[in-house]
C-alpha cells in the first residue's frame, strides 16, 4: 500500500466539503498539500475521483463516491486505534465528534473546545450544529459521541444530564416601549407580534409557555436564524422570546437590542449531556463529560452573560 491515512484524510475533507479551499479551512491544511495528496490517490489508484469545475470545486466521480465511503471507514478504523491505545495507558487522546444545538454552538463551542484541547493537547473536536432533531438523529446513528442540546423531547433511548438552566426571556429594540420596564408579562406580549425562532422544538416550547396560560401569541415574522431574529427585532419588527444569553446587546447590523425579564414561574430550559444509553464510554467522552460539568453551570456558562434580571438589576 503506497498511500497513507494522512492522504485518506486529506481526500475525504475534499470529498466532503466539494472543494479544497473549503477542506484547507476544515483541517487547517494548505491547499497545495490537500491537491497533492489527491493527485497521489488518483494515481496510486488508477482513478480519477474528482472532476474539477473551474472556479466551482469539485464533484466526486462515481468511482470517487465508492472510494469515499471505503476511506472515511478507513480514517474512524484508524482513529479507533488511538482510542484503543487511550484505553490501554490511561492517555486521553483521540478525535470527538460533538453535537450541538445550532443557538447554544456560537456561544459555548469555542471556549468549551479551546479549554479542552488545551487541557488534552492530544486532542480534538470536530463538531456539529443543527436543530434538535437533527443533533439526536446523528447522536442515534453514532455519527457524533455525544451532545450538547437541552431537555427537550429526550427519547427514551438517550440519557441527558443536566447541567445549567435558562429561564425565558423577552428581547425588545431599544425603541420599544416595553425597554423601559423592569419585566413584562405574557398577557402583555399576546396582542404584540412576535419575532418567532421557527425550530421545532424551540418553536413548540414558546407556544408552551402562552399554551400554559390559554393564551396564543400573534405571529408577526417567522424565521430559523436566531441573527436574524435578534435584527429584526432590534429593527422594530415585535418581540422575541429566548433562553441564550449572549453577551452582546447588539444585532448584526449594530443596532441595540434590550432584554427584558419575563414575568411569572415559567419552564426554563435546561443545558445538558446527551449520551446513547448502554454504550461503554470511551475515556475520551468520559474526560469531555468531566470537562463539560466544571464549565457549565448556574453560575457560569461558556459565551453567555449574566441572567436578565441580575444584568437589569446593576443598571
Amino acid at each position: 500500500m503506497r498511500y497513507t491515512f494522512r492522504q485518506l484524510e486529506y481526500f475525504v475533507a475534499a470529498g466532503e466539503t466539494g472543494s479544497i479551499t473549503l477542506a484547507s479551512e476544515r483541517i487547517h491544511i494548505s491547499q497545495p498539500s490537500i491537491s497533492t495528496a489527491i493527485s497521489h490517490l488518483e494515481r496510486e489508484l488508477g482513478v480519477q475521483l474528482f472532476v474539477r469545475h473551474h472556479a466551482q470545486g469539485l464533484s466526486l466521480t462515481p468511482t470517487g463516491r465508492l472510494i469515499l465511503q471505503e476511506a472515511k471507514r478507513l480514517v474512524e478504523q484508524g482513529e479507533g486505534i488511538y482510542a484503543l491505545a487511550s484505553e490501554a495507558t490511561a492517555l486521553v487522546r483521540g478525535r470527538l465528534n460533538v453535537g450541538c444545538f445550532i443557538t447554544l454552538a456560537p456561544m459555548i463551542m469555542p471556549e468549551l473546545t479551546h479549554s479542552f484541547t488545551d487541557a488534552f493537547p492530544a486532542t480534538q473536536i470536530k463538531q456539529m450544529e443543527n436543530s434538535q432533531e437533527a443533533v439526536l438523529d446523528a447522536l442515534r446513528r453514532a455519527e457524533v459521541d455525544i451532545a450538547i442540546t437541552y431537555d427537550l423531547q429526550i427519547p427514551d433511548e438517550m440519557h441527558f444530564e443536566p447541567l445549567a438552566s435558562l429561564p425565558p426571556y423577552v428581547w425588545v429594540g431599544e425603541a420599544d416601549p416595553l425597554a423601559q420596564q423592569m419585566a413584562v408579562t405574557l398577557e402583555e406580549l399576546a396582542e404584540l407580534p412576535l419575532v418567532l425562532l421557527d425550530l421545532p422544538v424551540s418553536r413548540d416550547y414558546f407556544f408552551s409557555l402562552f399554551m400554559a396560560e390559554g393564551r396564543e401569541p400573534l405571529v408577526g415574522t417567522r424565521t430559523t436564524y436566531q441573527e436574524v431574529v435578534r435584527t429584526m427585532v432590534a429593527n422594530g419588527y415585535g418581540y422575541a422570546l429566548a433562553n441564550v444569553r449572549p453577551r452582546s446587546d447588539l444585532a448584526l447590523d449594530g443596532r441595540r437590542i434590550v432584554s427584558v425579564r419575563l414575568s411569572g414561574e415559567h419552564r426554563p430550559m435546561r443545558i445538558g449531556l446527551a449520551t446513547l444509553k448502554g454504550f461503554r464510554k470511551s475515556r475520551l467522552v468520559e474526560a469531555f463529560e468531566a470537562h463539560c460539568r466544571s464549565y457549565i453551570s448556574d453560575n457560569y456558562i461558556p459565551g453567555m452573560g449574566a441572567p436578565v434580571w441580575a444584568r437589569r438589576t446593576r443598571l
